[in-house]
């Protein structure tokens, strides 16, 4: 708290004087000003190219599943595991992350991120032989490490930079970046490794893979050290400005956690959140077995695929959060995109085995359309739930939750396609989609962060003959 308090004005802003009001009765200070600054775009738009680049590299492995088996010889349970470390890193340190966002801020999570992902892609460059796969895994937990730091921000980059009509579509800039990173992963590991016999070949592309994965980073990182902020000076919004008044000593990060857990209607949303999540998890670690199954030597296809499923998310992703600040149907709107998921598996489950593949990109793309656009809708619906609590705790169960679930559904969907086949696997998932819709019918629509933006927009200084001034006074950085 004390960090969000402090200055972080870059000398290419607007310099603006402005006089706090205070009350004449009491002299307390209640008129606090808000601003929106214009670099807020270029925060979340950094923050989202970090996360794609870790996100890239979750399924890098897993949509060329039998080509790194091959090479480090190993069986397919292993390869997955590479995207499942992603998935198992982020349950026992997401509580200790959370909590050194709350009291390091923003800026300290993002330089952790950007480092450990950065470290991991130079380990990577360094395990391009057949006998080294214990180092490729050194790599990519590293990089699942730096997942923790970065999974759950988007919503709170949103609330501390974006004012309350922009919040949604700022949390889902920040999710379009790490589902870009996935489809990127889906589409560019076929092409840069394909399929060749001569094992010193195929180390020669694997190893440009890595080594420009590698350059990326190495620029991502420099950025952040250079010109990520904490924070505004001044808050976007009421809702942020109520939450820096509350003194450092006031909050208890265990207290926040338990008042989460009481909190009924967020319960219902983490576990719901979890199952869609969990079961995207499972399809995308999977996709390339499903497809090798039923199209034989179609690995780039397969990479098309998944590009598809998350090249529609982005797409439902940015719709869903444009229309959630413009109405502010969080209940309604989740519900609805929740059953859409559900249709979509059904029917990417039925035509998966028909024997064409324009049919399969039609049905994987509309799965993704609502299954990957569903993940800003869990984030804004948490926030809204659990106001004044820390974003980043918030998201932070919610997706503790999608990596439990990822597991478990990766895991038992992988046992069951090998013994029933990829049919019954996706049926699987079906069952658990419907469990989730029809627990996301019983959550109750409580919007904490609309009532307390609602409250101060009401009460404005007229209203208040003792000169006790409560609302804030907005001022939009343009017209300045």
């Amino acid at each position: 708290m004390e960090l969000e308090k402090r200055k972080m004005m870059q000398p290419s802003d607007p310099v603006v004087n402005i006089e706090t009001p205070t009350t004449k009765n009491n002299g307390n200070n209640s008129k606090q000003t808000i601003r929106l600054y214009k670099r807020r775009w270029f925060i979340v738009c950094l923050f989202s190219s970090y996360s794609l680049c870790n996100s890239f590299q979750w399924i890098q492995y897993g949509i060329i599943n039998n080509i790194f088996m091959r090479f480090y010889g190993v069986d397919s349970f292993t390869i997955d595991w590479m995207s499942m470390i992603y998935m198992l890193t982020y349950i026992p340190f997401i509580f200790p992350v959370t909590w050194l966002l709350d009291k390091k801020g923003l800026r300290v999570i993002g330089l952790v991120a950007t480092a450990l992902n950065c470290l991991g892609t130079w380990i990577k460059v360094a395990s391009v032989r057949p006998n080294l796969f214990p180092v490729t895994m050194l790599g990519q937990f590293c990089c699942s490490c730096a997942q923790v730091f970065i999974l759950g921000m988007p919503s709170r980059i949103a609330s501390v930079w974006f004012g309350s009509e922009e919040v949604s579509t700022a949390c889902s800039i920040g999710v379009f970046g790490n589902q870009l990173g996935i489809a990127i992963g889906f589409l560019v590991p076929p092409i840069l490794v394909p399929n060749v016999e001569d094992m010193d070949e195929l180390a020669h592309h694997i190893s440009i893979m890595f080594y420009i994965t590698a350059g990326v980073a190495t620029i991502l990182l420099l950025l952040v050290v250079v010109v990520f902020q904490e924070c505004p000076e001044l808050p976007p919004t009421q809702a942020q400005a109520t939450a820096r008044s509350i003194p450092p000593e006031e909050y208890s990060y265990t207290a926040s956690i338990l008042r989460l857990l009481r909190n009924r209607p967020f319960i219902l949303l983490i576990i719901t959140y979890g199952l869609n999540v969990g079961c995207f998890y499972a399809v995308g670690t999977l996709l390339n077995r499903m497809i090798i199954e039923h199209y034989p030597g179609e690995e780039v296809n397969a990479g098309r695929i998944g590009l598809t499923i998350v090249i529609a998310g982005m797409v439902g992703s940015l719709i869903c959060g444009i229309w959630l600040d413009r109405t502010k149907t969080y209940k309604q709107t989740t519900l609805t995109v929740y059953s859409m998921s559900l249709v979509g598996m059904i029917v990417y489950a039925a035509t998966l085995s028909l024997g064409h593949l324009w049919v399969v990109f039609i049905t994987a793309g509309a799965l993704g359309f609502f299954m990957t656009g569903y993940l800003p809708l869990g984030f804004e619906f948490a926030v809204e739930l659990t106001y004044p609590e820390s974003e980043g705790t918030s998201s932070g169960l919610l997706n503790c939750a999608a990596q439990v679930f990822g597991i478990i559904f990766t895991i038992c969907q992988g046992k069951i396609m090998d013994g029933f086949g990829t049919l019954a696997g996706n049926v699987f998932l079906c069952v658990f989609l419907l469990i989730g819709t029809i627990m996301t019918a019983f959550i109750n629509s409580d919007l904490r962060r609309q009532k307390a933006n609602q409250l101060a927009q009401a009460a404005k200084p007229s209203d208040n003959p003792d000169g006790n001034v409560s609302a804030p006074e907005v001022l939009n950085e343009a017209r300045l």
